[in-house]
């Protein structure tokens, strides 16, 4: 008899702090997996006035975890990938929880890089002064998630996004 091997969805989470580079790679990574989606959590965050209130909060994980239920429920789909500033490990449980009656692999990757690459990325960016300090002080953080951790200080785009195919494609 043979049997039938079951295809399990990859929830593939790729965070780090702001001016890290996960909507750069995040952006190449989907076009380059086969029946893959991506979900840039900035995208829920998309409002004006930009306000950070409980009530808002509230309803942008609402709204990621629908996002990213429906996209793991689509037979259409086998990698779900899916990028934010996640910058507390609760976060990570949040979106989780909220998913955890469905069946998918998971893979939580976070991008760091030095201070100096950070800063030259940002100001490239034009970004703030407050937001390139604020960036480069909450790097710090990051060590510490349980996740797997890729340094893009001295790689190339191209290079990241191979290295999480490597880690993620079947």
């Amino acid at each position: 008899m043979e049997s039938e091997v079951l295809n399990v969805k990859k929830l593939v989470i790729i965070h780090g702090p702001p001016g890290v580079g996960k909507t750069t790679v995040c952006k190449s990574l989907y076009k380059n997996v086969d029946r893959s989606v991506w979900l840039d959590a900035d995208w829920c965050w998309m409002m004006n006035p930009f306000e950070v209130t409980d009530e808002n909060k509230q309803m942008v994980v609402d709204n990621i975890i629908h996002l990213l239920r429906n996209f793991l429920n689509n037979s259409s789909l086998d990698y779900v990938i899916f990028c934010w500033v996640i910058h507390k490990e609760f976060i990570f449980d949040i979106i989780l929880k909220g998913l955890s009656d469905l069946n998918f692999e998971l893979q939580k990757i976070t991008l760091t890089c030095s201070s100096e690459s950070l800063r030259n990325r940002m100001e490239n960016d034009n970004r703030t002064k407050h937001q390139i300090n604020s960036s480069i002080e909450s790097m710090k953080d990051y060590y510490d998630f349980d996740t797997l951790k890729i340094d893009t200080t001295e790689k190339k785009i191209k290079d990241v996004v191979s290295e999480i195919e490597n880690i993620v494609v079947r």
